[in-house]
């Protein structure tokens, strides 16, 4: 997150705050994780259940679950989550579809495509996530040779302190966003938050989408033991990819709570304006 002052508003100062480097890797990830989740729901679609262990169905008991069951004369959608069962008529398990209810995991409105197609889902799946892949790596190359994760993301001793982290804490809380100088750099929350999702749950959601895939199990089997089987793995993956949209909910409620036109300025054209001339 370069610094440097580009001009002045009025009683604002403009800083190039998101080099190309940062912008354009973080748009076409908008892209990849927005088709990636909405045709993964359509590849989940076609068994709603997940398992810990390694086969699965018949061998394993279910972790999570979503089917229609019949009540009397009336259709049902119940989701089961261990030993749990929800009734989610109308958005998990059954929808309505057309005016009529269908049995399917997640509703068409959230799914590519939207009607049930597991062969066209699992195209736009692949060829999305190795456009993801391909995207991180360039990021990742971008911003070890540019010195943006040392300088920008990793934390200083102090930061890491109890009492500075929940001093942080309280103000994310009470929605109390950085002004002036402490405006030109992340503060320890995002941070922290950002390195977590670049260096863990992005690279596991890669390695247990790889896991699932029995030709690159055969380059790299010992990926199976390590995630305990496909459907551990498909888990994982599933629940790694709902922390990240966990994560984007945050991030966009923040983006907007803390000036929304500002903050797409900054990762568009790369200048943020911040209140005063505060070095």
């Amino acid at each position: 997150m370069a610094t440097t002052d580009a001009g002045k508003e009025t009683g604002r100062t403009l800083i190039y705050r998101h080099s190309l480097a940062v912008r354009l890797p973080h748009w076409v990830n908008v892209l990849c994780l927005t088709v990636l989740l909405m045709s993964g729901l359509q590849i989940f679609n076609a068994h709603p259940a997940l398992y810990w262990g390694q086969y699965g169905a018949d061998y394993d008991p279910s972790f999570i679950s979503m089917e229609a069951v019949q009540d009397g004369d009336e259709a049902k959608g119940r989701t089961h989550v261990g030993s749990l069962a929800f009734d989610t008529t109308g958005v998990l398990g059954l929808s309505n579809e057309d005016g009529e209810a269908t049995a399917r995991g997640f509703p068409s409105w959230i799914t590519l495509p939207s009607y049930q197609d597991l062969a066209t889902g699992r195209r736009w799946h692949f060829f999305f996530a190795w456009l993801f892949v391909l995207n991180g790596l360039v990021y990742l190359v971008c911003g070890l040779v540019s010195r943006h994760f040392r300088r920008d993301l990793a934390p200083g001793a102090h930061e890491l302190t109890p009492a500075h982290l929940a001093h942080e804490v309280v103000n994310h809380a009470r929605l109390r966003f950085p002004k002036g100088a402490e405006a030109r750099h992340y503060n320890t929350l995002q941070k922290l938050t950002y390195l977590l999702v670049i260096f863990l749950l992005l690279p596991l959601m890669v390695a247990t989408g790889l896991t699932m895939s029995p030709g690159f199990d055969a380059v790299a089997p010992w990926l199976l033991d390590v995630f305990g089987g496909r459907q551990s793995a498909r888990t994982i993956h599933f629940l790694t990819a709902f922390s990240l949209v966990a994560f984007v909910v945050v991030h966009v409620a923040m983006v907007i709570l803390s000036g929304v036109f500002n903050n797409l300025r900054s990762m568009i054209t790369g200048y943020y304006a911040i209140e005063g001339d505060e070095q």
